[in-house]
């Protein structure tokens, strides 16, 4: 059913703010030019109203840390069945392109600026140009959904296609206006499904886990060696995949930046912080009493943002100086993934010799 929501003021008497129209979406094209976390704070803005072959306009262009390219059209007047097919048909042509092509597209965006420099600055990472541009999103920003256009998108989202909406609605109190925003589907379905490659060119999943560990002042890789464990955490985008591991799973674990250093065996589920135990001296102790690295300590109170583990037994592990990194190997930033693409399978097989794996 199509997607509404209610705000109530908080009081003794709770008064119900009245909804109302944006009066116009070129409104909200620009407020989120200006702030983009209006949408993610995990996309950095590339490029508004670029021009495709076809002789369209995209309305936004975004890009996320993996590399994957975001086609964000407004709903504006068109029809459940336009919007979605003109969203295709840009996508289409977003697929094909380089990565000079999109750095060309950043620097008029952004009046002469770098690409690499500006992703860096985003993200914290260099921009890779082998990963950029890897696979896509589409996102279609409406003011009110309607049953036609949630039926397309969850057909689509069935066929792999990974496509979302984000739906808006103003609401007024005396003469402040409020913006709300939700999600037609859970965004880290969206970008898993995005990450597990273009669908076009997806083969049967090799029953291998990815798992990316943010090695940093709250997280250290040679703590988790030493305990068995990787983590995730900082925000539900960060430890929800997690849950998709199980005991007897295979991982392997790359540092972004740096490369592959560990392939292990997953022994239980994931657990907050506060839950997670480790073995010291023959008894069970919380690992946060004993954790050297933070482990987002703020957090440990917060369902959504506090750090998640999920014990591993190591079969192989190097040390972050001996990471394995070549050139055609899978990278990704989400915790945990299940890639399909062939990049997945060559890294896998050659991560197997280097490890010393045998099935």
């Amino acid at each position: 059913m199509p997607i509404r929501h209610a705000i109530w003021k908080v009081g003794t008497k709770p008064e119900p703010l009245a909804e109302v129209s944006l009066g116009r979406e070129a409104l909200l094209e620009q407020m989120i030019t200006e702030d983009p976390t209006i949408l993610s704070d995990r996309w950095l803005l590339i490029g508004r109203q670029v021009r495709t072959a076809h002789g369209g306009f995209i309305d936004l262009l975004a890009l996320n840390q993996d590399g994957q390219l975001i086609v964000i059209e407004l709903k504006r007047d068109l029809t459940p069945r336009e919007v979605v097919a003109q969203a295709l048909d840009y996508a289409s042509w977003v697929q094909d392109l380089k990565s000079d092509d999109i750095a060309s597209i950043y620097n008029r965006f952004s009046s002469g600026g770098s690409l690499g420099d500006a992703f860096r600055q985003k993200f914290s990472l260099p921009l890779d140009d082998e990963q950029l541009n890897g696979s896509h999103q589409i996102v279609i920003v409406a003011s009110a959904l309607d049953l036609s256009t949630e039926r397309i998108v969850n057909y689509l989202n069935k066929m792999d296609i990974a496509i979302n909406v984000i739906f808006f609605q103003v609401f007024q109190d005396g003469n402040n206006q409020y913006l709300s925003r939700a999600w037609l589907i859970d965004p880290v379905e969206t970008e898993s499904k995005a990450a597990a490659g273009p669908a076009g060119e997806r083969g049967e999943w090799n029953g291998e886990f990815y798992v990316s560990f943010g090695q940093s002042a709250d997280r250290d890789w040679k703590e988790a060696v030493e305990c068995g464990f990787i983590s995730g955490g900082g925000g539900r985008w960060y430890s929800q995949t997690l849950s998709l591991l199980e005991p007897g799973n295979r991982v392997w674990v790359n540092i972004p930046g740096q490369g592959y250093v560990g392939v292990g065996l997953v022994t239980g589920g994931s657990v907050r912080a506060s839950e997670f135990q480790i073995n010291v001296d023959g008894s069970l102790r919380p690992f946060m009493e004993v954790a050297t690295a933070n482990y987002h300590r703020q957090f440990n109170d917060d369902e959504e943002k506090c750090e998640y583990f999920v014990s591993v037994e190591w079969i192989c592990t190097k040390s972050i100086n001996e990471a394995i990194s070549e050139v055609g190997f899978f990278g990704n930033q989400n915790t945990v993934a299940r890639p399909k693409t062939h990049k997945w399978n060559h890294t896998i097989e050659r991560l197997k010799q280097v490890f010393g794996v045998n099935d």
